[in-house]
């Protein structure tokens, strides 16, 4: 199993995420300064994932990510809104939100999954309450291409970020 960065630092065109859980990882420092009130620091928390994709990003590897939240949106999905902007918009992904409703009568994978230049997935897999449990890779040709789909589909029914309001 490779390291998120080591699939990363080899990506050359595409990195696109789908992430379907209204709830991750509440223990986390970033979620906790934002829960406190302090959006500064909470964005400060995540400078190592913004450089990883800054780096990317600069490469000219485009990185994309649906996010795809229930309404009303949960306490974690409005954090991830808020800090959207100072971590990953100024790491340069390009974020859209997907309504859950508005996904009813798509097929996307059974977990959160990376899928990198259209050759390779990393399925995240995660506990009940979002604690990260592991992540596993496969470049199975069927499974990469179903990733993929449901990437496409989701993010052309998309909204941006910068029109989704919470």
């Amino acid at each position: 199993m490779a390291d998120f960065s080591e699939l990363l630092a080899t990506c050359e065109h595409t990195a696109f995420k789908l992430e379907m859980r209204d709830q991750y990882m509440t223990g986390d420092p970033g979620y906790l300064a934002w829960e406190a009130g302090d959006l500064n620091e909470a964005v400060r928390q995540y400078s190592d994932w913004a450089a990883t994709a800054r780096t990317a990003v600069r490469r000219r590897v485009a990185m994309r990510r649906v996010r795809i939240v229930s309404e009303p949106v949960s306490t974690y999905i409005a954090f991830e809104h808020a800090v959207t902007p100072g971590v990953n918009l100024a790491a340069g992904e390009v974020i859209r939100w997907l309504p859950r409703r508005l996904a009813s009568d798509l097929t996307p994978p059974g977990n959160d999954v990376w899928i990198f230049d259209d050759r390779l997935v990393q399925f995240c897999h995660f506990a009940g309450d979002g604690t990260w449990i592991s992540n596993d890779e496969t470049d199975d040709a069927t499974t990469v291409k179903h990733c993929a789909a449901a990437f496409a589909a989701a993010w052309e029914r998309a909204i941006n970020h910068s029109e989704y309001r919470i």
